[in-house]
């Protein structure tokens, strides 16, 4: 009688499970990215508006309808989407960083013995870190993003074009500032990644464990919406002050060193944005920023906790 060998299935290896969710990630922030992007270069458009002015351009204030509506009139529909192949890219870097940078923090370092989720103080760090460190390796696709999206305002306004596409940005900017200047506006960037992704991944994952722990409802989308909703709420009011200090650094041209024309550093540009625009310039843009985050947050975790549901993967 033929001995008859059981197979023991074999654990999958932890760096399967990383690329895994990994490609999810990035999938669910391409799809997020492409459905809200046109309220992405509104709020870029409102934030540079002011700045503008203050350097003597002939600028027509407008809020953010007619901001909307004037850059479909004035440059066409498919204008709305400019810039939107390095947003792109800057996801395949950025979410799929942040994403799994934080989950596997909070699941093999900060979840307690007894099987509970992390407190909130940890989670809190943990997403802290996790933006952060996300948004310095993506920096430099968010750079051209920027860019790009103040084009269509530049040529109504008479300036050259400085970018046309991705990589001949990427190499203007290389060629002018040096590798240095690929980075060029990082440490507000990375500051608002660190507050938007506390407000975002924190009080998603937390809302989440609350609703389901307090209530009768079970992890479903109807879950995942509500948390979603609390989180795009809270990025938005962490997140505002620090974008806007990003864009306007980020937008402003260097000299051959990759140095800053116009602001010294970001503490420079919120000084001076203050004085010249007052405090509420610092939530410059804040609506399309809310208007954004609300559906990129709902689209973004309602698909990545579908996707990883269809691919057998445990909810988030």
């Amino acid at each position: 009688m033929a001995a008859t060998i059981a197979r023991i299935p074999s654990e999958p290896r932890y760096i399967d499970t990383f690329f895994h969710k990994y490609a999810l990630s990035v999938a669910a922030a391409a799809v997020a990215e492409t459905v809200t992007y046109p309220l992405d270069i509104v709020k870029t458009r409102l934030q540079v508006q002011g700045e503008m002015a203050a350097k003597g351009h002939p600028v027509d204030r407008r809020g953010f309808f007619k901001t909307a509506s004037g850059i479909v009139k004035e440059e066409g529909l498919v204008k709305l989407w400019k810039g939107l192949p390095p947003a792109i890219y800057r996801h395949l870097i950025y979410s799929g960083c942040r994403m799994n940078f934080y989950e596997g923090m909070r699941d093999r370092f900060l979840k307690p013995k007894d099987g509970t989720r992390a407190p909130l103080w940890k989670c809190v760090l943990v997403g802290v870190l996790a933006g952060g460190l996300g948004q310095f390796l993506a920096s430099p696709t968010d750079l051209v993003k920027v860019q790009m999206q103040t084009e269509g305002r530049r040529a109504l306004m008479g300036l050259p074009p400085r970018v046309t596409n991705t990589w001949q940005a990427l190499r203007r900017i290389a060629s002018e500032g040096g590798i240095r200047g690929l980075w060029k506006g990082t440490t507000p960037n990375v500051y608002r990644a660190a507050l938007v992704n506390l407000g975002d991944l924190t009080t998603y994952d937390t809302g989440k464990r609350l609703l389901l722990q307090h209530t009768n409802l079970n992890d479903n989308y109807f879950t995942h919406s509500l948390a979603s909703g609390m989180s795009g709420l809270v990025a938005a009011t962490l997140g505002t002050p620090a974008d806007v200090i990003r864009t306007r650094v980020m937008n402003q041209p260097t000299d051959d060193k990759g140095r800053g024309l116009h602001y010294k550093s970001p503490l420079d540009c919120l000084l001076r944005t203050v004085r010249g625009e007052g405090f509420r310039a610092l939530y410059k843009g804040f609506v399309p920023i809310w208007a954004r985050m609300a559906p990129w947050s709902f689209t973004f975790w309602v698909t990545y906790e579908e996707f990883r549901r269809f691919a057998g993967v445990a909810s988030f």
